[in-house]
């Protein structure tokens, strides 16, 4: 794709702006209004509507990776594309049915509040603090290479300084909105957000249908033609078919797209936004509602780039297929050079970035919530509040310069964890965004799913088997990831130049999902100490019928 002219350009940046200064403006808003709780920053105060949180779930749901890396992956192969949009979906009646309620019954802002209450605290809340900020970088850096590939496109090419000057952007914005803003502004930013998407995801879907007159069956026949592969285009076996290794990719990714959303922080996070377990199941059901409208518009969205634009034009833009809806958009405008199809391509960019935006906000305060308050309040919690109550202070006084601190230091996290997500995205800038939220669900699916349902579950449960449930999730999970061709031996890895690719799967959840939920069960039957029948039947019924429920 040519670069685009300078009023063209003129009109992006214009658009981003408008997107910026928005975000910027409820940020400010909220930071106004806080009084530097860490129930007003981790939660927002939870005075927010189903409604409100189903939109800004949906929000924080519908990343970079469903609207430039779904579309991109099925111009790309079909068929198996697909794959991503359907286990995106499904992955939510994991979470309506097992999760939602039970987790905002026992919780009060992190995945660890409601594991806590089963099994001693600390130990539990440093696994689970480290596993939730593994999967939070991952996600961050799919959110910022998609950000990059997205810019440098529209401003000046594929790579380059335009990527790099985006990617530090999106990174300061993002620690911005968190330290200033904290749960308000990043859930007032997200329902923004959502409307955005889903607004233009609709535009475009209804473009590309007129111009084969309402005609699936003629969409699909021509994405087929011009892909290249011809027939092979809609059937399954473009991407995971062939050899061995390739078919156990797509049930490991398979896996972890259904299993991994029930695991992700920042998506337990949001339950903890609204006043009652009803009214978290309530907000699921208006998520999955406008989730499940998107990922259909993205079947249409990917085809009608696939034909299009045409599958080769996509892949010689962006081997990874991240500017599939870009071309896609200037398509449907009018064609390259054309006033329409720049203003819609400047439109769908701009919605893509705001999709960004918010959902780069959402992850970093839900990774800076668990250093915060799971590892940094287990290591100096008790030394600090030991130290407060020797010089006189009441308890309830120790309680709030506690939480006072501890907002402090998730403020300073956010800074840290944006440094580290834009160092990574730097360097995995040829990677789909999509394949990489794959990986980070296969983290929080092999680390946290494991370790909550057991939790909630099982009365056996003990402090062993959740910490080796943690940790024999998430070990083999990265490890296996470092040791993949998604780093090394293989023309898009992180490393290409070098090859120590002694695991065949890109994504590691066929294995590290089954070794976590292993792990949880040998750690709790050879563990010594026993259950807390007592503090089970506890969390049974607070998990059950809210009863004692923050």
């Amino acid at each position: 794709m040519s670069h685009l002219t300078g009023s063209h350009q003129t009109l992006t940046l214009l658009l981003f702006s408008a997107v910026v200064a928005t975000t910027l403006a409820i940020t400010s808003w909220a930071g106004s209004r806080r009084h530097g709780s860490a129930e007003e920053f981790y939660a927002g105060g939870r005075l927010f509507t189903p409604m409100e949180n189903g939109f800004a779930i949906a929000g924080d749901y519908m990343s970079a990776a469903s609207f430039l890396g779904i579309s991109g992956l099925i111009a790309l192969y079909g068929y198996d594309g697909m794959l991503y949009s359907i286990g995106f979906l499904v992955a939510w009646l994991v979470v309506l049915l097992l999760v939602a309620e039970l987790v905002r019954n026992c919780g009060r802002f992190t995945l660890a509040d409601v594991v806590a209450a089963r099994v001693r605290e600390r130990p539990v809340r440093i696994a689970l603090g480290a596993s939730s900020v593994a999967v939070s970088v991952l996600y961050l850096v799919a959110q910022m290479v998609g950000a990059g590939s997205l810019v440098a496109l529209l401003l000046g090419g594929a790579g380059g300084a335009a990527h790099t000057w985006t990617v530090l952007g999106v990174g300061a914005l993002m620690v911005t909105y968190v330290c200033f803003g904290g749960m308000r502004a990043t859930t007032w930013i997200q329902i923004v957000k959502a409307v955005l998407l889903m607004g233009g995801a609709l535009a475009l879907t209804v473009l590309v249908l007129v111009r084969f007159g309402g005609d699936m069956g003629a969409l699909l026949t021509s994405a087929a033609e011009r892909s290249g592969y011809g027939r092979d285009f809609l059937a399954p076996g473009l991407k995971y078919g062939g050899g061995w290794a390739a078919r156990l990719d797509f049930l490991s990714l398979g896996l972890a797209l259904v299993l991994g959303t029930a695991g992700l922080p920042h998506i337990l996070a949001r339950f903890y936004t609204v006043p009652t377990a009803r009214a978290a199941r309530r907000s699921v059901v208006w998520s999955i509602g406008l989730i499940g409208s998107f990922y259909l518009m993205t079947i249409v969205l990917g085809t009608g780039a696939a034909a299009l634009v045409g599958t080769g034009a996509v892949r010689e833009s962006s081997p990874a297929g991240n500017t599939a809806i870009p071309l896609l958009s200037v398509e449907l405008g009018g064609g390259a050079g054309s006033r329409g199809g720049a203003a819609l391509s400047a439109l769908a960019a701009a919605v893509a970035f705001a999709t960004i935006l918010a959902v780069v906000a959402g992850i970093t305060l839900a990774a800076s919530a668990a250093v915060a308050h799971d590892l940094y309040a287990s290591l100096r919690g008790r030394v600090r509040a030991a130290g407060v109550r020797a010089k006189g202070v009441r308890e309830d006084g120790v309680r709030a310069e506690g939480a006072r601190e501890e907002v402090r230091v998730a403020r300073f996290a956010a800074a840290v964890i944006g440094g580290v997500a834009i160092a990574l995205s730097l360097l995995a800038q040829e990677l789909n965004v999509a394949f990489l939220v794959g990986l980070a669900f296969a983290v929080a699916a092999s680390a946290n799913l494991p370790v909550l349902l057991y939790a909630l579950f099982w009365r056996r449960f003990t402090t062993r088997g959740a910490v080796w449930a943690v940790y024999g999730g998430l070990v083999p999970a990265v490890t296996l990831v470092l040791l993949s061709p998604v780093v090394s031996g293989a023309p898009h890895a992180l490393f290409p130049g070098i090859d120590f690719a002694l695991f065949p799967l890109e994504n590691p959840g066929l294995v590290s999902i089954p070794l976590g939920f292993f792990a949880g069960w040998l750690g709790t039957v050879t563990s010594r100490e026993g259950a807390d029948v007592a503090r089970h039947a506890e969390t049974e019924v607070r998990s059950l019928t809210g009863a004692g429920a923050v």
